[in-house]
């Protein structure tokens, strides 16, 4: 492996109670029951508008554009009180002093996630900060595939790791290895259907990507 790309939200922060609570905020101020940390990790997908619907909104009385703002307003200076998962910050500088070429992939907002990469004092670890133009949580196979193209990265020199079962899907797009970590917005349960790695923290993630040399 060369190229290891990084997912953002619920891969290297852990700002899956934060969602979580915005989340069920949101849904008290729509006259919606909470939701559990279990059901949210069961229900939580892509593209996002399924997984709102899934929690129990109804477009009709606001629509998923509202509700993405509502969600952003309230999540960007929340994120940055959250934690790194741990041993994130260890595994990026050992990752660069072995020579791997590092690149953060989200479905974030670019402007949002460059802040939060420079709040975490991480951002320079990275070769690469890959982002979406707007809020809407749009996919970023795209994005993904354009840098391996731009940079004629060969896909089997790259891995990525993710907490989503959508990350398999933009790893499949990309032609890349993936891993997936299960301490973040999608259960252990949910995970499984990927067949692929599942890791629990970065040690096993060292770890695997050091058998691939």
């Amino acid at each position: 492996m060369k190229t290891i790309f990084f997912d953002f939200n619920g891969t290297i922060i852990n700002d899956v109670d934060l969602c979580l609570n915005i989340l069920n905020e949101m849904l008290k101020e729509n006259g919606l029951e909470p939701i559990t940390l279990e059901r949210y990790r069961e229900i939580f997908t892509f593209p996002i508008k399924k997984y709102y619907e899934a929690a129990g909104f109804d477009f009709k009385k606001k629509t998923f554009e509202a509700l993405s703002d509502d969600f952003i307003k309230l999540y960007q200076k929340a994120s940055l009180e959250c934690p790194l998962y741990d041993n994130v910050r260890e595994s990026l500088l050992k990752f660069k002093k072995n020579g791997y070429c590092l690149v953060c992939l989200s479905a974030s907002q670019i402007d949002n996630l460059t802040e939060q990469l420079v709040h975490f004092n991480i951002v320079q670890y990275f070769d690469a900060i890959l982002g979406i133009s707007n809020i809407y949580a749009a996919s970023k196979v795209e994005i993904g595939k354009k840098y391996l193209e731009e940079n004629k990265i060969n896909p089997n020199d790259a891995i990525m790791i993710g907490d989503t079962l959508h990350d398999k899907e933009v790893c499949d797009s990309m032609g890349i290895k993936c891993v997936l970590f299960d301490k973040g917005h999608q259960s252990h349960r949910v995970l499984e259907s990927a067949g692929v790695q599942i890791v629990s923290s970065y040690n096993e993630f060292l770890k695997f990507v050091a058998s691939y040399k």
